[in-house]
């Protein structure tokens, strides 16, 4: 049986970790709260470029294409997080990635990550995957213009010269503190939506300057702004994702707490009763 100095000295170990999970819950949640408002003002710009790359694509005299000769490689950016304790976050993003890179090879596309957080690149590394960079100790931020930028630019790079075909962004996007949605999102090639008869007759724009000069400066502004939209709804979906699990691990440590206390005291009660007992038995003795 269990002795009671055992059971103290859990309760003491679990009451420890419980501080721990809440103060990180604290934490995460005071993050979640600065990365929602960063998210929710970046969502109308990042749209409204959406649109504006939209009706640009619709003038320019071809689809924005891949290069002559393209490899037939696709460029998958896994943006996962550089800390655990987060549930089922990083899991689930990198289940996604594989899909993606299985769905590459039956299109006769070899996939190459580029990991974005110390947890996609450990798994990138175990498993053997190509890779073509990583970026992680993105702390205390994630979602930064410097960030988005570079990752852009070695995109367009590698488009550019034809070392890729596609190219495409796996995030999780944030829905609210307990729902987070990974996603795939394809950057790469860009194709002119569809039109109506009423868009195409009112699509006919006086562009200055010429569609061909407009475009590059359009696709290399959209790619960025993309790219850190993406990492805006990463970083807001990993502190909701890692306050949700510490949350639930505090509860946890709660009840295990309550579970050992009642252990403790009825161990503390039957060594009392025994004590009592052995008393008892001793009394009796003496007077027979």
């Amino acid at each position: 049986m269990i002795t009671l100095k055992a059971i103290r000295r859990r309760i003491a170990s679990v009451r420890s970790t419980e501080q721990i999970t809440r103060a990180m819950k604290l934490i995460s949640a005071a993050r979640l709260r600065r990365a929602q408002e960063a998210l929710l003002s970046a969502r109308p710009y990042h749209e409204a470029l959406t649109r504006l790359a939209d009706s640009v694509l619709q003038t320019a005299p071809e689809p924005v294409a891949p290069a002559e000769n393209a490899a037939g490689r696709i460029l998958i950016i896994v943006v996962a997080s550089d800390r655990g304790l987060a549930g089922g976050y990083n899991i689930n993003l990198l289940r996604l990635a594989e899909q993606a890179a299985s769905r590459g090879r039956s299109s006769d596309l070899e996939g190459e990550f580029f990991a974005v957080g110390r947890k996609a690149l450990d798994h990138f590394r175990r498993a053997q995957q190509s890779l073509a960079g990583e970026r992680i100790n993105n702390t205390p931020r994630l979602a930064t213009v410097g960030l988005a930028r570079e990752i852009s630019q070695l995109v367009l790079a590698r488009w550019r010269t034809g070392e890729i075909r596609e190219a495409g962004l796996i995030y999780s996007v944030f829905r609210s503190a307990i729902s987070q949605r990974p996603t795939f999102e394809t950057l790469l090639p860009i194709e002119a939506p569809p039109q109506s008869g009423a868009q195409a007759a009112a699509g006919d724009y006086l562009i200055e300057p010429s569609p061909a000069e407009l475009v590059p400066v359009v696709l290399r502004t959209y790619v960025e702004a993309a790219v850190l939209h993406a990492l805006l709804e990463a970083e807001a979906s990993e502190h909701g994702a890692r306050m949700t699990a510490m949350d639930a691990a505090t509860n946890n440590a709660t009840d295990m707490i309550e579970r050992l206390t009642l252990e403790m005291n009825r161990a503390r009660q039957a060594a009392i009763t025994k004590e009592l007992m052995d008393i008892v038995g001793g009394a009796e003795a003496l007077q027979g």
